[in-house]
């Protein structure tokens, strides 16, 4: 089966994964009984093997078997399959053009590493060579991709200010009020009495009673004595019922008979400041690590699909050993054709 060039690399990837280990899944005991390791891809001159996968696979398939059963588990499974094998050939990749690009790193690089990784809660043996192989390839990605693609990557002050215009409302000021309420504290077996009250209160304030005297008179708040005054209050420190109650009120406003956990409000909104944003010198810094990651996404997207385009990549699938291949044409990268 041959993959569509204008299909993504790594949709056709993922694709050929899905079709390929499902040949070899446990769930087929024919195939389970007779092969206990096969070659499942090819990635240039390396192997990936068939227990390499399920050793990959092993956690988030336990975590799986768990939470799944039925059509629905061998579904999940089948996915998180493509997945792990997808992502070993990304890596293989990468960890071929450190070799290329002679990147090493050094025995005392990775002790520090796992000394780190160990006061951190991970539990790993410097005497363990999987653990330190391991470790090894974690930190030869990491030098690859620093060399290779973040030591390119420039944030200019145009695109930082461009950043704040098209996402101003990340740097907006929580909004703040001025209100006063009208609070009826009632038990769940309170609540019917607490409700005509609160409607007899609504009715009060429609003839144009002052709320500031209903207030004083009805309210079972600690704001009672100074009229049902709140004062400034800020988004996101009300109650979720209340913010939701005042959010379209203008200054002046009186929202309906609000139900909370805590009982009945009725609450007037006496002032709103308009939305406010942190200046653009304020949050420079944080736009530049943001603008900053962003353009390292995307420039180590370009630079995958660079290695995929000049790579031979085979998936191996079929009941015969071998024999049944699907190659994987890589096109070249574009900004409409991400992995």
């Amino acid at each position: 089966m041959i993959i569509s060039s204008r299909t993504s690399i790594r949709a056709s990837l993922f694709l050929a994964a899905v079709l390929g280990l499902a040949a070899f899944d446990s769930r087929y005991p024919v195939l389970a009984a007779k092969v206990e390791d096969r070659i499942v891809a090819i990635v240039n001159s390396d192997l990936i093997m068939l227990s390499e996968v399920k050793r990959e696979l092993a956690p988030e398939r336990e975590r799986i078997e768990k939470r799944y059963r039925g059509e629905e588990l061998s579904r999940r499974l089948q996915m998180a399959e493509a997945i792990a094998l997808t992502t070993m050939i990304e890596r293989r990749l990468q960890l071929q053009e450190a070799k290329a690009k002679s990147v090493e790193v050094g025995d005392q690089e990775i002790k520090m590493a796992i000394k780190q990784l160990n006061q951190q809660g991970e539990k790993l043996d410097e005497k363990d060579p999987a653990s330190m192989k391991s470790v090894r390839d974690q930190l030869l990605l990491l030098k690859v991709v620093d060399r290779e693609v973040r030591s390119g990557v420039m944030v200019a002050d145009p695109e930082m200010k461009r950043y704040y215009q098209e996402h101003r409302d990340r740097f907006a000021l929580p909004e703040e009020y001025t209100l006063s309420q009208i609070y009826l504290k009632a038990t769940p077996e309170e609540m019917a009495d607490a409700k005509a009250k609160a409607r007899e209160i609504m009715a009060q304030i429609k003839q144009g009673d002052s709320f500031e005297d209903l207030a004083l008179r009805y309210s079972d708040g600690p704001t009672a004595s100074r009229g049902g005054r709140l004062g400034l209050v800020r988004q996101g420190e009300l109650l979720p019922a209340i913010e939701r109650g005042v959010s379209n009120l203008v200054p002046g406003g009186i929202s309906d008979v609000i139900d909370s956990p805590e009982g009945l409000h009725i609450v007037r909104l006496d002032d709103k400041k308009p939305k406010q944003f942190r200046p653009y010198d304020e949050v420079r810094q944080e736009i530049q690590a943001l603008v900053f990651q962003q353009k390292s996404e995307d420039m180590f997207q370009a630079w995958l699909a660079n290695l995929k385009n000049k790579s031979y990549i085979e998936i191996k699938f079929g009941n015969a050993p071998l024999k049944q291949t699907t190659s994987i044409p890589a096109p070249p990268p574009s900004p409409t054709n991400r992995p």
